[in-house]
């Protein structure tokens, strides 16, 4: 990717070496070590599930006992540039749709962090909190997709990034709300479903943004192709497969490689939004 022409966003905390107190996270409820190894494969996993919330996402007694001072090291530039990016994009695309684009917050975090949903560590994988309206990652996720998921590249990192982002469009225009309200009134299976089709559009408006950064010359030869490949590795059937040795469509919640690739590329192709309706798809 050639960021260099990329504005780096003024809305990135960086609240990585702030200590977390005992009593943090709280992982249990029969959960086994097989699913949490699953789960933390997939980014975008609603963090409520696993995380131990604290009233109104108060600091509560695992709160941080000390604050870093702010890093601007070679990650966190690359991770402003790239939020950056997604700043100007959907701001444009909202601003052609006759509203305003409010912009998330980006916090990075090592270990344990605070939101507004609650306590989590890194063992979720990156993810969006409706609550703050802020995009939560672990750099360490990085490391991970290079050398477990084998999906290097900076494209495919940025993707990580506008697949958050399309959550907090979600969350904007109502869909999340629709959709979790669906899902209180159906079964297991349905619910699962929806949250399919959720994620799926999230890389549908991951795939917008790469249209758009594409268009303004950011990306460079095989950008797509790692893009591609993140997608692929984060299927859920590939990681299913792979923990347990056998596919149970029936429970997925964010799409098979499959589905994650098209619908990336669905966006990437036309840059529009619209097509991005994986609710009524054929």
């Amino acid at each position: 990717m050639k960021l260099g022409g990329e504005r780096e966003s003024s809305n990135v905390e960086d609240r990585r070496g702030a200590g977390i107190g005992r009593g943090g996270l709280a992982i249990g409820g029969g959960l086994g070590t097989l699913a949490i190894a699953v789960i933390a494969m997939l980014f975008g996993v609603d963090p409520s599930q696993f995380i131990n919330p604290t009233p109104d996402g108060g600091p509560g007694q695992g709160a941080p006992t000390q604050q870093a001072p702010p890093q601007n090291d070679e990650m966190s530039q690359f991770v402003r540039r790239v939020l950056g990016s997604t700043e100007t994009t959907w701001g444009e695309i909202f601003s052609r749709n006759g509203s305003s684009y409010r912009e998330p917050k980006l916090v990075l975090f090592s270990g344990l962090v605070q939101s507004a949903c609650g306590r989590a560590d890194a063992s979720v994988g990156p993810f969006y909190c409706p609550g703050d309206e802020k995009v939560y990652i672990d750099l360490s996720f990085y490391d991970d997709l290079r050398s477990r998921f084998r999906a290097p590249g900076d494209f495919a990192q940025a993707y990580v990034i506008a697949h958050e982002v399309g959550h907090h469009v979600q969350n904007l225009v109502g869909t999340s709300d629709k959709v979790t309200a669906m899902q209180q009134r159906a079964s297991e299976r349905q619910a699962n479903q929806l949250s399919v089709m959720l994620e799926l559009q999230a890389d549908c408006y991951a795939g917008v943004w790469g249209y758009y950064a594409q268009r303004r010359g950011v990306l460079e030869m095989g950008d797509l192709e790692e893009a591609l490949g993140a997608a692929s590795a984060i299927g859920d059937d590939r990681l299913q497969r792979e923990a347990q040795g056998r596919v149970v469509p029936d429970s997925f919640t964010h799409g098979s490689s499959e589905q994650r690739m098209r619908w990336f590329k669905q966006g990437f192709d036309t840059g529009d939004m619209r097509r991005c309706d994986t609710f009524n798809s054929r």
